[in-house]
């Protein structure tokens, strides 16, 4: 788990369980997605134990940036204008 640094590029990708649950690493926004089932037994609660690890490290980069804003601008830009269909 130590290998993962929240926000810290747009390259890293962290698996869980495989690839059951991934983190997608960002240096705006982190997506996690997928299933994790947690079972009541060892593998469960290694399963747990990452999953909690790569939340702590999210919300430990987050509380060190000083200024955080209300909302990341994460839309899509503007169309700047229209292009031909080649197509047609």
């Amino acid at each position: 788990m130590s290998d993962f640094h929240a926000f810290a590029n747009d390259d890293d990708v962290l698996n869980i369980e495989g690839d059951a649950l991934t983190v997608s690493n960002g240096v705006a926004c982190i997506a996690i997605a997928g299933a994790l089932k947690i079972g009541k037994d060892k593998r469960g609660m290694k399963a747990a134990r990452a999953l909690k690890a790569a939340l702590d490290e999210i919300v430990a980069a987050l509380e060190r940036e000083k200024a955080l804003p209300d909302e990341i601008q994460d839309d899509p830009p503007e169309a700047t204008g229209t292009v031909k269909n080649p197509f047609a």
